[in-house]
């Protein structure tokens, strides 16, 4: 049988913990379900601030793209710039 090229999941996600974001409030990065307009533009600078001085920025924009991420704002990217709009409930 041939081995699976699997990697350990803490290697994964290793990048996480060099994060600027670690242990801030989700809320910076994820928007509450009616946020439209200023309100929504001015968290994701809020959060694409955070992301520009983070040590891990690009790799969590990668992982946010390779895993298709379709929410909040993650290396700097939020998710029209990932390609991922919201459609109307």
């Amino acid at each position: 049988m041939k081995p699976l090229n699997v990697r350990p999941l803490l290697d994964e996600w290793d990048w996480q913990t060099r994060a600027a974001c670690r242990g801030m409030d989700a809320s910076v990065f994820f928007s509450p379900v009616y946020e439209r307009g200023d309100a929504r533009r001015r968290r994701e600078q809020r959060a694409k601030t955070v992301c520009r001085g983070c040590p891990v920025q690009g790799p969590c924009a990668t992982f946010a793209t390779r895993t298709a991420q379709a929410f909040g704002v993650w290396g700097g990217l939020t998710e029209t710039d990932r390609g991922h709009t919201r459609r109307p409930t």
